[in-house]
């Protein structure tokens, strides 16, 4: 609720819209307080209360042109002070939201570029294994773990048995593992790519 009018009101607002500075000074000195508190009631903010009032004047002094057209400038004071107020908690809610999601989507990156940069990792490792081990376990661990045969598929295609090839994919595991102990940061995750 808008305090009572000055007596003269109605004079200062048609003075304000011709541009006289002194007639807007006793508007703005009368009328600052209630925009004040009303501003702080709606914004819980001594701050942006602050801000509000700033704001609200200028926007009146800009439109100074129409203030003579203004039946109850009281009436159009609280409507201007609530609509600025409520565009300022939506900014700030709006802003929070997208800090919100800015920092969100900054953590996911860097996880997934930590991720990336593990996994990449830990194919390089891997491969070094691979490359190092003895040709026949080599060729046995590929056809078993890469291509996904079964052992007695890959003992016919190698034309060994299947208890050989058992060896060398346990002997090429055991070897993989050690080349992953002495190389590997991020020990669990090699294991996770070596065993998915």
């Amino acid at each position: 609720m808008a305090p009572k009018p000055l007596e003269h009101e109605n004079r200062l607002l048609v003075e304000i819209a011709g541009g006289d500075q002194r007639a807007f000074t006793e508007i703005f000195d009368f009328y600052q307080r209630y925009v004040y508190l009303y501003g702080k009631k709606l914004t819980r903010s001594d701050d942006l209360a602050g801000e509000i009032v700033q704001d609200v004047f200028l926007k009146i002094w800009i439109g100074r042109e129409k203030l003579s057209e203004i039946e109850s400038f009281g009436a159009y004071l609280n409507r201007v002070v609530r609509n600025h107020s409520l565009n300022v908690i939506r900014k700030l809610a709006q802003d929070a939201k997208s800090t919100y999601e800015l920092k969100v989507h900054a953590r996911e990156s860097d996880e997934s570029t930590t991720e990336l940069l593990d996994y990449n990792d830990s194919n390089r490792i891997l491969n070094q294994a691979i490359e190092n081990l003895p040709p026949q376990q080599r060729m046995v661990y590929t056809l078993c773990h890469v291509e996904g045969m079964k052992y007695d598929e890959a003992a016919a295609k190698l034309n060994i048995s299947s208890r050989t090839v058992q060896a060398h994919m346990g002997q090429a595991l055991k070897n993989i593992r050690e080349h992953f102990k002495k190389n590997a940061l991020a020990y669990p995750i090699l294991f996770s790519v070596l065993f998915k």
